[in-house]
């Protein structure tokens, strides 16, 4: 696939992202794409390895590597590179929905699993894809294409991230009447609210909401189903119900202190930043604000990162990072082998930025907060940390004093939110996502499916898109006895 010598001629590229400095006055996507001559180089790199890992999703201890979608990679790269652009969008859109959101937010567990990277840099999977999608939009390819016959059934999907607008896309295709249900004011769940604007601007999920409309999906937003719109409602006018909540219950700080003004979880956060920017430019000024303030941010995964970023383009005093698990090494460990997910340390664009302006990495590990202490007035002004050992137990005498306004608590999800699922009377696991029998997607009450975080708990874009395709699968099946969705 692509030339032959192609991963020898030419060395990997990436995209050219703006200087971190410039960056911070703005909230805006900061990577420039290749031209097209440069982007064919690149896909010329994918070579003839015989067995594409980079599209099998394999577990290797414990960790997937390679594309949950199983994207059809050597081929639309061979295409790409020959130059048949219009023939190479066609194979990518065969298995993925939306190739906007994963060219820019996935972590490519497809470049991980690259037969280049055994020896090399992989090929710029991630980035091929982006090129092919947004040439297919910039082109007039992406035409609305609704369903020639109807099926005379009806879906309600409740919740419009990555898994419920899959899930529905699927449907809608197959000729089902799909209704997505939202509780924000916007269509996108983790994808509007829950990602920052600077990885992906909020145009291209509305690009994309527009053309489902277009092709017949009904979107209800600001309607909180089980409280709003009851289940009973739901269950008696549609003949399936998906259920693609998220896993949105954020895993809290248990310290002394925790109740001081200024402590909030990172999503709620973020949030309030995308809300503003996209309803007043942040001229409402109804965000929460670190402007000039000290800010602690317990967590040190991407969200985490998206805090720091965040939090610097807003003009914060001082931002600090703290992750309770040892640094990962640079480059893999023996014991961790191609194509294995690497469990190295990477430093983000929100990092980066921090390491421009003040010079030094936001990141302190092994460490957490174990007590915080507010003014007379009850607001945050500092907080007490410790060390944590190998074994994440506390090392007596390493406690210190950090100055604190604003902490973030960036710790993970810990399940859906219990209410969705218990207005369905549908059974919960231990984990507090949506029980179903392994590999399937039908919950405990007949007519009801989830799919996505509230079925597999916190995961990737990737996945959930892997999971709402899954499931329209199952539910197509459960409507018309059989299903002939890919």
């Amino acid at each position: 696939m692509g030339k032959a010598t192609g991963f020898l001629d030419f060395q990997r590229r990436t995209n050219t992202a703006e200087p971190p400095l410039e960056r911070l006055a703005h909230f805006n996507e900061f990577h420039a794409p290749m031209d097209g001559e440069a982007r064919r180089e690149q896909a010329a790199r994918c070579m003839e390895c015989g067995v594409p890992f980079c599209q099998a999703a394999a577990v290797l201890n414990g960790m997937v590597s390679g594309c949950p979608l199983h994207n059809l990679i050597p081929e639309w790269n061979d295409l790409l590179y020959s130059g048949d652009l219009q023939h190479a969008f066609a194979r990518l859109r065969k298995t993925s929905n939306f190739p906007e959101f994963t060219g820019r937010v996935c972590p490519a567990l497809c470049e991980v699993a690259c037969t280049n990277g055994l020896n090399g840099e992989a090929t710029s999977i991630k980035e091929n894809e982006l090129f092919l999608i947004e040439t297919a939009w910039e082109n007039g390819w992406m035409t609305p294409r609704p369903p020639k016959v109807r099926s005379g059934k009806h879906v309600a999907v409740v919740g419009s991230g990555p898994s419920g607008l899959a899930c529905a896309d699927q449907l809608n295709h197959r000729g089902h009447t799909v209704t997505v249900f939202e509780r924000e004011d916007r269509i996108g769940g983790l994808l509007m609210y829950g990602i920052p604007n600077m990885k992906l601007e909020k145009r291209v999920i509305d690009r994309r909401v527009n053309l489902m409309r277009e092709e017949g999906v009904r979107f209800e937003t600001s309607v909180d189903v089980g409280k709003d719109r009851s289940a009973a409602s739901l269950l008696e006018e549609f003949d399936a119900v998906v259920l693609c909540c998220g896993a949105s219950n954020p895993r809290d700080l248990q310290v002394q202190g925790r109740e001081a003004n200024g402590v909030y979880f990172a999503v709620d956060f973020l949030k309030s930043t995308t809300k503003s920017l996209l309803n007043s430019n942040l001229a409402d000024h109804s965000y929460i604000d670190p402007k000039g303030k000290h800010v602690i941010i317990i967590g040190g995964g991407d969200t985490g990162n998206d805090c720091v970023g965040t939090c610097l383009r807003h003009g914060c005093a001082s931002v600090k990072q703290l992750e309770m698990m040892p640094k990962a090494p640079d480059s893999r460990a023996e014991h961790n082998p191609w194509p294995e997910w690497p469990r190295i340390s990477k430093t983000d664009y929100g990092q980066e930025e921090a390491i421009a302006v003040t010079g030094t990495d936001p990141r302190i590990y092994q460490t957490t907060v174990t007590e915080l202490f507010t003014d007379e007035a009850g607001n945050l002004k500092s907080v007490k940390t410790v060390q944590l050992g190998k074994d994440l137990k506390p090392i007596a005498g390493t406690e210190q004093m950090m100055e604190c306004d604003i902490l973030l608590i960036a710790a993970g999800f810990l399940g859906c939110q219990s209410y969705v699922a218990e207005a369905f009377d549908v059974a919960l696991t231990p984990r507090t996502v949506v029980e179903t029998e392994a590999g399937k997607y039908a919950a405990s009450v007949p007519g009801v499916f989830t799919a996505g975080d509230m079925h597999r708990g916190q995961s990737l874009v990737v996945w959930a898109i892997n999971e709402g395709r899954a499931a329209a699968r199952e539910v197509d099946e459960y409507l018309m006895g059989y299903t002939n969705l890919p």
